[in-house]
């Protein structure tokens, strides 16, 4: 069985294509962020979509050291709730770049 070396070639550029488009649309998604509020707009997180937090907002009135383990709930909550809206906005955005296919490693 010959293998054809051309489109082995062929593969080859295909892969390093998929793999800067890759690079520049992870670059984007950690420009982009998405947010989440809690507790009636009490406790807001924001995160990029590299899902790293960015900021952390607290109205003064959910700061009473006599509550304090209810503000670490809505911050729990909140970091959760922005940290899966940047995966979902990952996955969407590596789905948009393969088209839907599944490629190993990405959301």
């Amino acid at each position: 069985m010959a293998i054809d070396l051309s489109a082995m070639g062929d593969l080859v550029r295909q892969a390093q294509e998929i793999q800067k488009k890759v690079a520049e649309r992870q670059a984007q998604l950690a420009a982009k962020t998405v947010e989440a509020t809690v507790g009636g707009g009490m406790v807001t997180v924001t995160a990029n979509g590299s899902g790293l937090l960015s900021d952390i907002r607290l109205e003064r009135e959910v700061i009473d050291p006599e509550e304090a383990d209810m503000l670490r709930d809505l911050i729990l909550a909140a970091a959760n709730e922005a940290l899966r809206k940047a995966q979902d906005l990952a996955a969407e955005e590596m789905r948009q770049l393969t088209g839907g296919l599944k490629l190993p490693g990405m959301p």
